[in-house]
């Protein structure tokens, strides 16, 4: 709780509430509001609380956790009440500002580099599953429109995919094995780095869920009901340890076109 920090900073400081709010010059009853979370604080409440305490290092972590209180969680039900492609939509304006993408997925490949038929397979899926309107056309030509990014020489996009990712079904074997076509092309992109860390292989950790790392920002995960954005600074960077980890137990360049290969093979 955002509150139950500010008041951990103000008696780690020595601060009575009156003394606090003498030094930053609130009334003495907003630092009550703040710290009982009846009054939101605003990133300059939170700049001055840290000065005050000596700690403005702790201020960024702050400020973020203040901003995503209540837009860290958003329902996937409820963002497509009017159709799948408002979802699509969400995120574009996230992608075209960001410079660098790193992106971990153990089950399915990224949307950026996705098929049109393999993004219509798990498209449908979810259209059912949240009893969503069925704009499955319009939601498609969406998301495949935020591909465009992955052209542009100036964004960097880091993939680290476990290989179950290359063997997991979405529609007929012919998408599949489109689909798996379709990321060995993409791997000849100067500006793009696919990792496949292979099933039987030692390794140090084991990534519980995707995420997506847009710069070194926000992280954004999804749940079957949900999507998560972390925006605190201290929390992006274990994001950021973690991908790091991972990526040592994965091949790349020949090695991951031999893991593609291998399971178009298989199909």
């Amino acid at each position: 709780m955002l509150g139950a920090r500010l008041r951990e900073l103000r008696k780690d400081a020595g601060f009575s509430g009156r003394e606090l709010a003498s030094r930053v010059g609130f009334h003495y009853s907003k630092v009550s509001r703040l710290e009982t979370g009846s009054q939101a604080p605003s990133d300059a409440d939170i700049r001055a609380w840290c000065n005050a305490c000596g700690v403005k290092e702790e201020a960024p972590d702050l400020v973020a956790t203040a901003r995503t209180v209540e837009s860290a969680y958003v329902e996937f039900r409820r963002q497509t009440r009017a159709g799948m492609k408002r979802l699509m939509a969400a995120p574009v304006p996230l992608y075209e500002r960001t410079e660098h993408f790193r992106i971990y997925e153990h089950n399915a490949i990224p949307g950026l580099f996705q098929t049109a038929d393999y993004a219509a397979s798990m498209l449908s899926f979810w259209i059912d599953f949240l009893d969503s309107p069925n704009d499955l056309e319009h939601a498609l030509e969406t998301r495949m429109e935020r591909q465009k990014v992955i052209y542009q020489s100036s964004k960097r996009v880091a993939v680290l995919l476990e290989e179950q990712a290359l063997c997991t079904w979405f529609g007929t074997a012919e998408v599949q094995i489109g689909q798996l076509d379709r990321l060995l092309a993409v791997m000849g992109f100067p500006n793009v780095s696919i990792g496949i860390i292979p099933m039987m292989r030692e390794r140090k950790a084991v990534g519980s869920a995707g995420f997506w790392i847009f710069d070194d920002s926000v992280v954004c995960l999804e749940t079957p009901t949900a999507s998560i954005e972390v925006t605190r600074p201290q929390e992006v960077a274990q994001y950021v340890r973690m991908f790091d980890v991972l990526r040592e137990a994965a091949v790349y360049g020949p090695g991951a076109r031999a893991l593609i290969r291998k399971a178009l093979a298989a199909f």
